[in-house]
């Protein structure tokens, strides 16, 4: 119960509230925002789609319902718009950064707890591409996995085998020396994913692992910013995954002023 609205909001009273993005940028975290609003018994008439540009001050939406059930979907309702929106807006400038080369900008797992869905939703929304969402969803052996592997005594050959007679196409493998690149390469690997390396080790990296497999994709990731990005797309990577896109994102200014 909103006990504060029980106490000052008289029953029955109709009510709408107008949706600003104070802030401007990418609207993201419409489905999530009109499911609060029906749970809260009201609805949203929205006057911008999912992954549209809005202007700052823009009047994206009006809730209507009983003034009680609008304060009561209000927070819950602006959070995720707040939350989904800065991740879109963030997202289309890492886009708009990479525009005119192959690259294309990626989430990673780094999302919030129990929001990955809206988290990856909004990625999309501003014009990102989809990358694994869970640990079932493809092969991707990193850091660790080359130690478990060395501890084993199982092969990366013999690992991604496996994978591929589970029916998984996506085998991904992260390279720290080209030792291991040569290693990824003639195992089959399908990406590699070179973490935390400069622009010029990308492109060289990139040219000997095509040399080796051709059609192989290359992935870079790690201490990328926007100040950055292109620099790596220009340097041949196919991929760009960037954890700041959810992991420290800064939310939207999206305000709800409510008139009777």
């Amino acid at each position: 119960m909103d006990i504060t609205s029980a106490l000052t909001v008289p029953p029955r009273v109709q009510a709408a509230g107008v949706i600003e993005d104070r802030s401007g940028g990418v609207l993201s975290g419409v489905p999530y925002a009109d499911e609060v609003a029906r749970s809260c018994g009201c609805s949203i008439e929205w006057a911008a789609r999912e992954g549209d540009s809005v202007p700052q001050g823009a009047a994206v939406g009006v809730i209507r319902g009983e003034l009680a059930d609008i304060l009561r979907a209000e927070r819950p309702l602006l959070n995720l718009l707040q939350r989904a929106s800065g991740i879109a807006t963030v997202t289309r400038a890492y886009v708009d950064a990479v525009q005119g080369t192959r690259s294309r900008i990626l989430h990673t797992r780094k999302t919030a707890p129990g929001l990955r869905a809206l988290d990856l939703a909004a990625v999309l929304a501003g014009g990102g591409h989809a990358h694994r969402s869970g640990l079932s969803d493809e092969v991707m052996v990193k850091d660790n996995h080359w130690l478990a592997l060395a501890w084993s005594g199982v092969s990366l050959d013999r690992a991604l085998a496996e994978g591929r007679r589970r029916g998984i196409t996506a085998l991904y493998v992260e390279v720290e020396s080209l030792d291991q690149l040569e290693l990824a390469c003639s195992a089959g690997a399908t990406r590699l994913l070179l973490d935390n390396q400069s622009p010029a080790t990308v492109r060289a990296w990139g040219q000997l692992a095509r040399e080796r497999s051709p059609g192989i994709e290359i992935e870079a990731t790690g201490g990328i910013s926007l100040s950055n990005v292109r620099s790596y797309a220009e340097a041949g990577a196919d991929f760009i995954s960037i954890g700041a896109l959810t992991h420290s994102v800064r939310g939207a200014d999206i305000a709800l002023e409510v008139t009777i």
